[in-house]
């Protein structure tokens, strides 16, 4: 895999992050994705949870809203895609960000890329 690939599920144009880059760790990094993203005209950044920033899952940084807030205001979704059992079972406010997150449409954290796909299928 490029840096960053390009894919197509059920319709929907996905802006699929490598592994190696910056880490998405504020509202700057989100603007280059975002900006990466409206370049190849891409509805869905979804980002290795390997690169994001520790400071991303813990809330009260202010790190996670601020990444969200740009997505929001650009109309593209995010996805973390990875593991992050370890992560929401040593904080309550995380697991509560994440079960509520997953009920959206925003924004969205999965296991692979085999969940995401599924995510992306019509109702």
């Amino acid at each position: 895999m490029t840096a960053n690939d390009l894919m197509t599920s059920h319709g929907v144009a996905v802006l699929l992050c490598g592994p190696d880059g910056r880490k998405l760790g504020g509202g700057e990094t989100a603007l280059d994705l975002i900006g990466d993203a409206m370049g190849c005209q891409a509805e869905v950044v979804a980002v290795p949870v390997d690169r994001v920033a520790d400071e991303f899952f813990t809330l009260r940084s202010g790190v996670a809203g601020d990444v969200v807030q740009k997505f929001a205001n650009y109309r593209i979704r995010l996805v973390i895609v990875g593991d992050i059992t370890a992560r929401v079972a040593g904080s309550d406010a995380l697991r509560d960000f994440v079960r509520e997150a997953n009920r959206g449409g925003q924004v969205w954290f999965v296991t692979d890329r085999t969940e995401l796909e599924r995510r992306l299928t019509p109702a």
